[in-house]
C-alpha cells in the first residue's frame, strides 16, 4: 500500500531528467529558455545550468528511489516536489507567461491550477512513499490498483498532454501554428474568470485592437479612466490560461511591449 506510488514517482523524475536534458541539448529558440522555470528565475547565461542542475537533482531521487529506502531519498523527494510547489506557485504569481518547464520546453504553457495541484499531489504520494519498507523496483513489479489511481490523477492534472496531442496533430509547437479564429479566442477571453473580474471596468467590451506574438493573442480596451485595458489570450489548450495589464494613459507613446501580470 504505502509504495504503491513509488513507481509513478521514479516515472516523473526520470521523464523530468530526459526532457529538461534534451531542451538544454537542442538550444531551442533563442530566449526559449527564460520562459520555462526554473530557468525563469535565472540571469541568462544561468538558464541552462539551472535546469540540468535541477535535472541533475531528480535524476539522482529517482535512482536512490529505485534501489533502496533511504530515508534521505524518500525525504528528499518529499522536499524537491513541495519546493517545486511553493516555485510553480511563485512563477504564477510573477511571471504569468513563463511555463514550468517540468518536462523541458513541452511544459511551456503558462502556470496553471492544474500545474500546482500536480505538484501536490506528487508531494502527497512522496509523503505517503516514505515508510513504504519496499525499495522502487519492487513496487514496479507490482504495482496496485492505487498505482492506476494515481496515474489516471496525474494525467488529469498535466496540461503537457495536451501539448503532445497537438502536436502529434500539427507536428510543430503552439507559436507556429495557426492560431484559431479571433472570434473564438475573444470568446474565450469573455467566457475566463478574469475577463468576468474585470469587465464592469471597461468603457467598452469591444477591442480597438489586436495582434499576436508566439503563442498568444492580445485584445486591447480602453477603461473608464482612459487607461489602456490589454488581454492575452493563450492559444493552446482546452481551457487557456488569461492574463491581465493595465497600461496607465500617464504613459507617453502607444502600447508598449505587454508585461503580464495576474488578475
Amino acid at each position: 500500500m504505502l509504495e504503491s506510488q513509488l513507481p509513478l514517482l521514479i516515472v516523473m523524475l526520470a521523464l523530468g531528467t530526459v526532457a529538461k536534458v534534451i531542451t538544454v541539448g537542442s538550444g531551442g529558440e533563442p530566449g526559449s529558455l527564460s520562459r520555462l522555470g526554473p530557468a525563469v528565475l535565472m540571469p541568462g547565461r544561468l538558464q541552462a545550468p539551472a535546469l540540468l542542475v535541477c535535472a541533475a537533482g531528480e535524476l539522482v531521487l529517482a535512482t536512490g528511489l529505485s534501489l533502496t529506502t533511504h530515508p534521505l531519498f524518500r525525504w528528499g523527494t518529499v522536499a524537491f516536489f513541495a519546493l517545486s510547489t511553493y516555485v510553480l506557485t511563485e512563477l504564477r504569481r510573477r511571471r504569468p507567461d513563463a511555463g514550468c518547464g517540468c518536462f523541458g520546453e513541452v511544459s511551456s504553457a503558462p502556470v496553471g491550477l492544474r500545474s500546482v495541484g500536480r505538484t501536490v499531489a506528487l508531494t502527497g504520494m512522496a509523503a505517503l512513499s516514505v515508510w513504504s519498507p519496499a525499495p522502487g523496483w519492487e513496487a514496479v513489479l507490482a504495482p496496485s490498483w492505487l498505482t492506476a489511481a494515481g496515474l489516471a490523477l496525474l494525467v488529469a492534472l498535466s496540461p503537457e498532454v495536451e501539448e503532445l496531442i497537438d502536436r502529434v496533430r500539427y507536428r510543430a509547437p503552439c507559436e507556429q501554428r495557426r492560431g484559431p479564429a479571433e472570434s473564438v479566442t475573444l470568446a474565450r477571453l469573455r467566457s475566463s474568470g478574469t475577463w468576468r473580474a474585470h469587465a464592469g471596468e471597461l468603457a467598452s467590451t469591444e477591442p480597438y485592437d489586436s495582434w499576436r506574438e508566439l503563442c498568444w493573442r492580445f485584445f486591447a480596451f480602453r477603461n473608464h479612466d482612459a487607461d489602456d485595458v490589454v488581454f492575452a489570450v493563450y492559444l493552446s489548450g482546452r481551457r487557456p490560461a488569461v492574463r491581465m495589464a493595465v497600461v496607465s494613459a500617464a504613459d507617453s507613446g502607444s502600447l508598449p511591449e505587454y508585461t503580464p501580470v495576474s488578475a
